[in-house]
C-alpha cells in the first residue's frame, strides 16, 4: 500500500497502523489511555430555564479555529425524556467557545426564541418543512474552508424524527412502519451559527432509516457513519445484527449513496454465536489525520441481567470509549480489540455509566485534547454533562522492542519524499535511533540516513544528503538492541 494524501498536507503514521507501518520485527503496540481532566466536567448543564438545563451532551463537535475553540453540542430544558425521546423531539444545537478548551463561555446568539427569549446559545437552523430544522440526536459538524461557495464552508448532519407525511415524494421503507422516521438531515453555514438545511427531505429518503453519528471529507467523498440495527440492518449472510457502525458517501453533500458499507462492528458481534450483549454504539467520534482517520467508538455491553420488568431496556448498559482506524475512510478496525481510551468512572463519579463520543479531537501544543460526555442509560439524566480527557500530542499508542535482548525495526508503505519528523520518547544517549531510505524493493538509497538522539513530538528527520526525486520510498527506523524508544508517530509533509 502507498500512503496518499487526503483532505490535509500532513500524512500521520500512527504506531498502531499495521498498514502504514506494515513491516514490523521484535516491536510491539502499547495503547494509552487518556488522562481525564481534573476540572471535569468542563462545560455544565445550565441552570433552571436554559435550554440546555437538561443536558449537555458532546453528541456534537469540538475544532480549534484560530485561537478560538469552537464547540456544538446538544442541549435538551426538562430534566426528562419521554417515551425515550426529547420533548417535541428537539434538542437545539447550542453552542460554545473557549480560549483554552477548559473554561467554556455560551454566548447570547440571539438567534433563536426560547421560552420568550432570544438571549441563550442555540444556533439557528432555517428550512422547509419546519420538522427538518428540529435536531433530535448527534450532531456533527464539519468545518470545510475549501469549499469556493463561503455559504458552505460548516457543514453538519443531524438526526431528526421526520413525520412521514413532511416528506415529498414518500420514503422507503425497510423495517417495521413507523410514524416518524429517524432522518438524516444536512445542513451548510457560512459561520457556523446560521444554517440552512440542504433540499426539503432528509438526504436518506431513498432508503433505510440511520442514525447518522458522523461527518467527514475523505479523498474525492464526503461520508457519513452512523448506527443501525436489525431489521433495518444485518449482516453479510442476512443474519440478524445488534448496533452495527454503516457509512454512506456522496460526492458533492447534496446526492447520498442509497448503497451502504458496513464500516465496523465490535469483533463479538461477528462471533458465530455473538458475544452476548455487545453491540457498537452510535457509530464513532472521528478525526482525519490526512492518510487516516481515528477516532472513538461506544462499546456497548448490555446489563449482565435483564432490567426488571417496568424499567428502562436501557438499565444496567455499560460504554466505554475504545480506539478504531481507518485508511480507506470506509472500513475501521480496532488496533487492540477491546482497549477502553476512556473508560467509564469509579461509581459514584459524574460519568460512572455510559460515555458518548463526539467529533473533538484537537491537538494543542504537546497533548492531545479529547472531549466526551456522559450518558445515564436508567433514564434519569444523570450528570449529563461534558468532560475532556488529554494524551501526550497523538500519543494513542507506541511501538517499542518486545524482546529485552534482541534489536527491532519497522518499515513504513512507500511515499513520496519530503519533510519527514518523529514523535518519540524514551531515547537514551546511549541508544539513539537510526533512519534509512529504501527505496520500492527495499535497498538502502546511499548517504540516505539519519539519527535521532533527542525525544519529542516532532523530531525532524535530518537527512545527510538530498533526498531522491521522482521515486516512491519507505522508511526503516532502527532500534539498537538496549533501546527503550516508544515511538508514536511518523509525521510525512510534501
Amino acid at each position: 500500500m502507498s500512503l496518499s494524501l487526503s483532505n490535509t498536507e500532513e500524512r500521520v503514521l500512527f504506531a498502531f497502523d499495521d498498514q502504514s507501518i506494515p513491516w514490523q520485527h521484535n516491536l510491539k503496540v502499547t495503547l494509552v489511555p487518556a488522562t481525564k481532566h481534573p476540572e471535569n466536567p468542563v462545560l455544565r448543564r445550565g441552570s433552571a430555564g436554559a435550554p440546555d438545563h437538561g443536558h449537555a451532551a458532546l453528541y456534537g463537535t469540538v475544532i480549534k479555529d484560530g485561537d478560538k475553540f469552537r464547540m456544538w453540542y446538544l442541549a435538551m430544558s426538562q430534566t426528562e425524556f419521554k417515551h425515550g425521546q426529547a420533548p417535541d423531539y428537539w434538542r437545539p444545537m447550542c453552542y460554545a467557545e473557549s480560549t483554552d478548551g477548559v473554561h467554556w463561555n455560551k454566548p447570547e446568539l440571539g438567534l433563536v426564541d426560547f421560552n420568550g427569549s432570544k438571549k441563550n446559545n442555540i444556533c439557528l437552523i432555517e428550512g422547509e418543512p419546519f420538522s427538518l430544522t428540529r435536531v433530535n440526536d448527534f450532531l456533527s459538524v464539519l468545518h470545510d474552508p475549501g469549499d469556493p461557495d463561503p455559504a458552505r464552508r460548516y457543514k453538519a448532519a443531524f438526526i431528526a424524527h421526520v413525520p412521514y407525511d413532511d416528506i415529498p415524494g414518500g420514503m422507503s421503507k425497510v423495517g417495521p412502519k413507523e410514524k416518524r422516521i429517524c432522518s438524516t438531515i444536512c445542513a451548510t453555514s457560512a459561520d457556523g451559527l446560521r444554517w440552512k438545511v440542504v433540499g426539503n427531505r432528509p438526504v436518506n429518503a431513498g432508503g433505510e432509516r440511520f442514525e447518522v453519528t458522523s461527518l467527514y471529507r475523505f479523498g474525492d467523498f464526503y461520508y457519513s457513519t452512523g448506527q443501525l440495527i436489525s431489521p433495518w440492518c444485518w449482516l453479510a449472510d442476512g443474519s440478524q445484527a445488534g448496533r452495527v457502525m454503516l457509512a454512506y458517501r456522496s460526492p458533492d453533500f447534496k446526492s447520498w449513496s442509497q448503497a451502504k458499507a458496513m464500516a465496523f462492528a465490535r469483533p463479538g458481534q461477528f462471533a458465530n454465536p455473538p458475544i452476548k450483549g455487545q453491540q457498537t454504539h452510535m457509530g464513532a467520534g472521528l478525526w482525519n489525520r490526512g492518510n487516516a482517520l481515528v477516532g472513538l467508538y461506544g462499546m456497548w455491553q448490555d446489563a449482565a441481567t435483564a432490567p426488571p420488568k417496568g424499567a428502562s431496556h436501557l438499565l444496567g448498559v455499560h460504554i466505554d470509549l475504545g480506539l478504531i482506524l481507518s485508511n480507506d475512510g470506509i472500513h475501521f478496525r480496532e488496533p487492540v480489540s477491546g482497549f477502553k481510551v476512556i473508560a467509564c468512572g469509579k461509581e459514584g463519579d459524574w460519568d460512572d455509566i455510559a460515555l458518548l463520543q463526539g467529533h473533538a479531537f484537537v491537538n494543542e501544543g504537546d497533548q492531545t485534547m479529547i472531549w466526551y460526555s456522559h450518558w445515564d442509560t436508567g433514564g434519569k439524566l444523570k450528570t449529563m454533562d461534558i468532560g475532556l480527557a488529554t494524551l501526550r500530542r497523538d500519543g494513542f499508542g507506541y511501538l517499542s522492542r518486545k524482546e529485552d535482548d534482541n534489536d527491532a525495526h519497522f518499515i513504513t508503505s512507500t511515499f513520496t519524499p519530503g519533510k519527514a519528523s518523529l514523535n518519540v520518547d524514551g531515547i537514551t544517549p546511549d541508544a539513539p535511533l537510526t533512519i534509512q531510505l529504501l527505496d520500492h524493493l527495499d535497498q538502502p538509497i546511499a548517504g540516505c540516513t539519519a539519527t535521532i538522539t533527542q525525544n519529542g513530538t516532532h523530531q525532524p528527520i535530518q537527512w545527510a544528503k538530498p533526498l531522491p526525486a521522482g521515486q516512491r520510498v519507505a522508511l526503516r527506523v532502527n532500534f539498537p538492541v538496549n533501546s527503550s524508544a516508544k515511538v508514536y508517530a511518523l509525521y510525512l509533509n510534501d
